[in-house]
């Protein structure tokens, strides 16, 4: 009679247990060991960002000597203009805070680059996120533009959205109306936003493709599947500046 009891409350126990929802999004070997990428945004002052770029030009060997950089552009349309957009690669958190406290003991970099520079800038944005495990980080076939699109999404996570928003990025990729560089999930800033970096020949090669894929069954099927999980999006075309290791 008790193994009886036992068994009727295993199988209830089975019933009433909920549902192991699992996403290959948030989970995998790019976060497990510890790798992020900080993405930093500065909003400068008007008619101030030549000038930023070439301070930085000039001294981006003393900054590149403590971490990597992945890429270094400004914002030519989408919001707000005047902007420096970078993203910088460390391999854990204790990396960075190493990194930052090694800048901070360094006179040349504070004196000849970080001291002038802040009365250049009127804000300072950043965010860490994580490169998704289905995405690795791509270089583009030659020099060209790059359109980072913000997605922020619903309420939930991955586990209720990342299975579409990764059909959705694939549609496009594998129809190749753009070149994927890499698709990036934020860990610390707004949460549930995801970011999505691509390269095109041309502003008019994106154009292009852009309408394109409007008009392809396939995409506009796995992007219809996916917006019904989204909140807003946002979209900047980003110039390379001539330091960017990614052009």
């Amino acid at each position: 009679m008790l193994l009886l009891r036992s068994g009727l409350t295993r199988a209830l126990a089975a019933r009433i247990r909920p549902p192991q929802v699992c996403s290959s999004f948030a989970t995998g070997p790019r976060q497990s060991d510890g790798t992020f990428y900080e993405f930093r945004t500065y909003s400068l002052k008007p008619s101030t960002m030549n000038q930023f770029l070439e301070n930085f030009k000039k001294n981006v060997h003393r900054r590149t000597a403590y971490s990597e950089l992945v890429g270094y552009w400004s914002a030519e349309f989408g919001g707000r203009v005047n902007k420096a957009f970078h993203i910088w690669k460390y391999d854990n958190f204790a990396h960075r805070t190493e990194v930052r406290k090694a800048l901070a003991k360094d006179k040349e970099w504070q004196e000849q680059f970080l001291i002038p520079n802040l009365a250049l800038m009127d804000k300072q944005e950043s965010e860490i996120t994580y490169l998704v495990p289905w995405c690795k980080l791509e270089k583009p076939p030659k020099e060209g533009v790059y359109e980072l699109v913000t997605f922020q999404m619903k309420p939930g996570g991955p586990a209720v959205w990342g299975d579409t928003f990764k059909k959705a990025i694939n549609a496009h990729v594998i129809l190749g109306y753009s070149k994927l560089i890499g698709v990036f999930h934020t860990e610390y800033g707004a949460l549930n936003r995801v970011h999505v970096l691509w390269w095109n020949e041309s502003a008019d090669s994106r154009a292009a493709g852009r309408h394109k894929a409007h008009e392809d069954p396939r995409v506009v099927a796995a992007v219809r599947e996916c917006v019904r999980y989204l909140v807003s999006q946002q979209n900047m075309l980003l110039i390379p500046t001539s330091f960017s290791p990614l052009k």
